[in-house]
């Protein structure tokens, strides 16, 4: 079955910075859209970053041009490269796939950014 293995999250100060990983097995890793997404306490869960297939990247206006989304096809792997973290990027990160009308969610990494 398809597994998504988030890695990464931490403790950092304020305009620090951290890399995610997400680890996917049981799927065709490359035809897949893949993205980031986020819950912090209270909050409902909102879209960080995708990359499609191909490629092409978008992102939230909060995190345009501090935060960086890839994939390596070839370790079914998605990353999310995280700078000039704020004290309001704290929250748990999941990793999510689709294609079609199937998709499935990691379990989550907690990104906590305070001094």
């Amino acid at each position: 079955q398809v597994q998504l293995v988030e890695s990464g999250g931490g403790l950092v100060q304020p305009g620090g910075s951290l890399r995610l990983s997400c680890a996917a097995s049981g799927l065709m890793f490359s035809i897949n859209q893949m993205g980031w997404y986020r819950q912090a306490p209270g909050k409902q869960r909102e879209l960080v970053a995708t990359i499609t297939s191909g490629g092409s990247t978008s992102y939230a206006d909060s995190v345009k041009g501090r935060f960086t989304i890839s994939r390596d096809n070839a370790k079914n792997t998605v990353y999310l490269q995280m700078n000039s973290l704020k004290p309001e990027d704290t929250a748990v990160y999941y990793c999510r796939r689709n294609f079609g009308s199937n998709a499935n969610w990691g379990q989550g990494t907690q990104v906590t950014v305070s001094s």
